[in-house]
């Protein structure tokens, strides 16, 4: 979501978010992998992430919402989406948990209500046994 904002509101390359964003940050090598994975993804999948967050963001133009809220948004769904091996809660919980640490009042209801509308328009997935 960070880096999401950074590229957003700063207006920097996706190159230079990802060169920068981890040099002043001690993270281990596999959260900045999936971090780096789920940024990169979520940029080149800009324009599918907006168009369902749009269908599913009643009475909200995505250029009024915070730019948090965007983020994080745009960081959930694009792992709902792409990936099928985190339970769709798990991705849902950790997106309120960002919205209550950096967004604003009301932010984590009105997060949790477009990505548990998104949810329910996705196909069903398998559960392993």
């Amino acid at each position: 979501m960070q880096m999401l904002y950074q590229w957003e509101l700063g207006k920097n390359t996706p190159e230079q978010v990802g060169a920068s964003f981890f040099l002043e940050r001690n993270a281990d090598s596999e959260v900045e992998s999936f971090a780096r994975e789920l940024f990169h993804g979520a940029v080149n999948d800009i324009e599918r992430l907006d168009k369902l967050i749009r269908e599913h963001a009643q009475n909200w133009r995505l250029e009024r919402m915070a730019a948090v809220d965007r983020g994080i948004l745009r960081v959930a769904v694009y792992e709902l989406l792409h990936y099928p091996e985190t339970p769709p809660h798990v991705v849902i919980n950790e997106a309120l948990e960002i919205a209550r640490r950096f967004s604003g009042d009301g932010s984590v209801e009105f997060v949790n209500g477009i990505l548990d509308s998104i949810l329910k328009t996705l196909p069903a997935r398998e559960t392993k046994p």
